[in-house]
């Protein structure tokens, strides 16, 4: 990661974006089917287990309120996530579009305070680990740590502007690991 910060408390959870994060960004996706895990998602999450930090989602999902899926389906998605990285500590997600002016839609931080809340943490002792600047602003907002994995949706101002990055999800796990003083 570039520009690792200190921290003063040990990260007690992750917070993952789901779409372009821990799976392939499949835009308004309720098809179970179509999942697919982004390279390094499984040992990541595996290795947040071993060293005992809690793991959960936070996801806009604004094609619920776009009417294009279902909370079901997105549910039925999830599950699919689950099922391939076993079961995650909790997911959150907001059904609100953009315009909706809701307070969980990041970059607003009602997701990761959600998140944290029934992981029982704090937000500042959260990691959220995303995609896009709206993962990062939710992060800061929220007290959070941010760290940014840039995919091929990622603007290259976003990822000159974040502090911190990662190359990908795997990496950002393991250094966040070694920053706990787990040896991954």
């Amino acid at each position: 990661m570039t520009g690792a910060p200190s921290r003063r408390r040990p990260v007690a959870a992750v917070l993952f974006d789901r779409d372009g994060t821990l799976i392939e960004d499949v835009p308004y996706n309720g098809d179970p089917a179509l999942v697919r895990l982004m390279p390094g998602a499984r040992e990541a999450v595996a290795l947040l287990r071993a060293g005992g930090v809690a793991t959960g989602v936070v996801s806009n999902q604004s094609g619920i309120g776009r009417g294009l899926l279902t909370e079901e389906q997105v549910h039925r998605v999830n599950e699919q996530v689950d099922k391939l990285l076993g079961p995650l500590g909790t997911w959150v997600f907001c059904p609100h579009g953009p315009d909706d002016g809701c307070h969980c839609r990041k970059p607003a931080p009602g997701l990761i305070v959600e998140a944290a809340r029934r992981l029982g943490v704090a937000p500042e002792d959260c990691a959220v680990v995303g995609d896009i600047e709206a993962d990062m602003a939710a992060a800061r907002a929220a007290g959070a740590h941010a760290v940014l994995v840039p995919n091929a949706a990622t603007l290259p101002a976003e990822i000159a502007s974040e502090p911190r990055t990662a190359p990908d999800v795997l990496t950002a796990v393991r250094e966040l690991l070694e920053e706990k003083g787990e040896k991954p």
